[in-house]
């Protein structure tokens, strides 16, 4: 496959970015590594977006519609004879974070962009490089849909049977909607299920402790590790391997422990963000699991109660509650977790919470099959991404 010389700005049009508006609307808002909200504005469309300073200077992201780059990006389109897509694949390939400028505060300039040297084939062939690269891409893509679909059951059977109360009743019928009784109680100051207990939350909870990031080498007797950061909360993919002394072995993940991250957050996202673990989420990796010290485990006494307790934090979560339990240490907000598991709350008879948990469970298995599908799928792609772009592997 024959391939030409370039230098990016004989490729790409550069367009800066701009302060987002304060409006709330459809159209994301891309910051320095991907999409940070959502406003009624857009300045660009069709476009890609790298990110051009802080720590995560040179991120490359594309997206096919209407949008607003913040000024903490660039917004890029290709010139007439090139393929947006296999552009894009390859901009991704440069990883460009280490072509910034600056320590304390890494900038990407567009001068920098421009002079860096390219080689691409001809434009059917960049086509031919998309198209395959777009297939595993778009695959990738579906299944995490598949996922929130899944994650979305999930929220919803919870909802219908711990928020509105029709759980099936011992005829199957839902509990509430047929008159299944309910009682006052005073310290949540609301109506639940005869039936249920009050206690504070940390009744649930056999132990909370601090994770471990450990050793980037290792020393003699460390267990490998991949540790789970705040970054990882959300996907847990792709977590660093860390070296961890025998004497904290305790911190090693369970299946059904729970991670909470502690520490950071944002003026518009608390801390408090968790994770579920199964077990199916421990076998896709190659070593023992643990987290950050930025990130707590909370391991409960009766490990099929789990998935009703994860789901009960998700609601809190989602309700912003967990901004009334912070503090801040040097300018970092710290979820403060005893504080919170002290509250009191609805207890359900544990019948019922297994009964979740067996439904629940199902929904674990088919989204962390997906989540396996696409680390593969990933790796495909990343394997394939140089031998494309190079020539060594060709697309007919």
């Amino acid at each position: 496959m024959e391939m030409t010389k370039y230098k990016l700005g004989d490729v790409l049009n550069f367009y800066n970015g701009r302060l987002r508006p304060n409006s709330k609307g459809p159209f994301p808002v891309f910051g320095g590594n991907g999409i940070i909200d959502y406003v009624a504005e857009y300045n660009y469309e069709n476009n890609i977006i790298v990110g051009r300073v802080g720590a995560n200077c040179g991120s490359v992201q594309k997206y096919d519609g209407k949008c607003w780059v913040s000024d903490n990006a660039i917004s890029v389109t290709v010139k007439d004879g090139f393929s947006k897509d296999c552009v894009y694949y390859l901009l991704k390939l440069l990883d460009l974070n280490k072509k910034h400028v600056g320590a304390a505060q890494p900038l990407l300039t567009q001068e920098i962009i421009s002079n860096l040297v390219v080689y691409l084939p001809k434009y059917d062939d960049q086509k031919k490089i998309a198209s395959v690269l777009s297939a595993l891409d778009d695959k990738i893509a579906l299944n995490k849909k598949m996922n929130q679909k899944l994650e979305a059951m999930a929220k919803r059977l919870y909802d219908y049977w711990f928020v509105q109360y029709d759980f099936p009743d011992k005829n199957g019928h839902p509990y509430k909607t047929t008159g299944g009784p309910m009682t006052y109680n005073s310290t949540l100051k609301r109506e639940i299920p005869v039936g249920w207990d009050v206690a504070p939350i940390s009744e649930f909870i056999e132990k909370n402790f601090n994770g471990e990031w450990g050793k980037e080498e290792a020393s003699e007797d460390d267990i490998r590790v991949h540790c789970v950061r705040g970054a990882d909360i959300v996907d847990m993919v792709d977590m660093p391997v860390r070296y961890i002394s025998t004497k904290k072995k305790d911190r090693i993940l369970n299946p059904n422990d729970i991670i909470v991250e502690i520490s950071g957050g944002s003026p518009t996202q608390s801390t408090g963000r968790a994770t579920f673990v199964t077990r199916n989420t421990l076998n896709r990796f190659d070593s023992p699991m643990t987290c950050s010290n930025f990130c707590q485990i909370i391991r409960l006494k009766d490990a099929k109660c789990a998935s009703y307790f994860f789901e009960m934090w998700q609601k809190f979560y989602a309700s912003d509650i967990f901004f009334n339990f912070e503090g801040k240490t040097s300018g970092i907000k710290n979820f403060q977790t005893d504080s919170f598991i002290a509250t009191p709350w609805a207890h359900p008879p544990k019948e019922l919470m297994y009964k979740f948990d067996e439904m629940y469970q199902s929904f674990m298995k088919k989204k962390e099959r997906l989540i396996a599908e696409n680390q593969k799928l990933t790796t495909l792609r990343d394997k394939l991404l140089p031998l494309l772009m190079n020539g060594q592997v060709v697309v007919h």
